[in-house]
């Protein structure tokens, strides 16, 4: 735990990465801290970032002096900050390998895995079947709250996509909220080949507060994330608010406790925006673990 402490610490980034070379705990530095406070982002999403975002608002992978990030090296729509880690990112082969009711059953190959969170109707199925470019890998449905289960996806025979239950279905019993609650969280409490939770945040809709609880309790954990910004294509409501002003009122709930911001990126499953960046972030996630 001492350790995932340390990982899941900003400022313990200048650890020497030789340490972590003994399956290291989920990649955590992208988390938040032990004390219990929410995460926070940068106020503004780019392009083009200024200086003082470079210096101050971006997540810096470990490799890299945030003294010497330049604009160019940010992922456009995100605060991802690219550095030596990142590398081969291209999804040629998919498999669905498990369905799990209980963290004890998922697959036990200790390869690692980026597991996929957000309500239900955020989109998660639609931005698993944009990465890997197939309609049918994930099970897309109108009706909120389909996948009750811990599916394991295996790509390119190295790595997995796990699809989790979404969270806050109002249609769901009472009885199926907590059976979510109990068996999710052991998911990410057991998991030692977890390198990210990427929590789905609805681009298109105001700040939740399911959303900001959900991110307070992994953050509590130590458990690394980043926020994906989902349906940025879209625009809801009245007022016709913009993705970008959401997700800076989403920001700006939860940035006063945090200074140091973990990634975000703006996608679309519709479009294809972010599908490229994300998939270069997760390299330079899982590489680290790997290292």
């Amino acid at each position: 735990m001492l350790l995932r402490a340390r990982l899941s610490n900003p400022h313990a980034l200048s650890i020497p990465f030789s340490s972590y070379k003994r399956r290291p705990p989920p990649i955590a530095f992208a988390a938040g801290s032990s004390s219990g406070r929410p995460l926070s982002l940068s106020a503004t999403p780019p392009p083009p970032p200024s200086d003082d975002l470079v210096r101050t608002a971006l997540f810096v992978p470990p490799g890299i002096d945030r003294a010497e990030v330049t604009p160019s090296m940010v992922l456009p729509g995100s605060n991802i900050v690219i550095g030596p880690y990142a590398g081969h990112s291209q999804i040629k082969q998919i498999e669905f390998v498990k369905s799990s009711a209980r963290a004890r059953d998922c697959p036990k190959d200790h390869r690692p895995e980026f597991a996929i969170l957000g309500r239900s109707n955020v989109g998660k199925s639609s931005l698993i079947n944009a990465l890997v470019r197939k309609k049918d890998v994930a099970l897309t449905s109108k009706k909120p709250g389909k996948t009750q289960l811990i599916n394991h996806f295996l790509v390119n025979k190295s790595w997995y996509i796990v699809d989790l239950p979404g969270y806050g279905f109002a249609n769901a019993p009472e009885s199926a909220r907590m059976d979510w609650s109990s068996f999710t969280k052991g998911y990410f409490l057991n998991r030692d080949t977890l390198v990210a939770v990427l929590l789905l945040i609805d681009g298109s809709s105001p700040p939740q507060k399911i959303d900001l609880d959900c991110a307070n309790w992994l953050g509590r954990n130590n458990i690394g994330m980043t926020f994906v910004f989902t349906k940025c294509d879209k625009t809801k409501g009245g007022k016709r608010t913009r993705p970008a002003e959401n997700i800076e009122q989403f920001q700006e709930l939860i940035r006063k406790h945090y200074p140091e911001p973990p990634p975000w990126i703006m996608t679309s499953s519709v479009t294809g925006m972010g599908r490229d960046e994300l998939l270069l972030h997760m390299s330079q996630l899982r590489n680290y673990w790997d290292n």
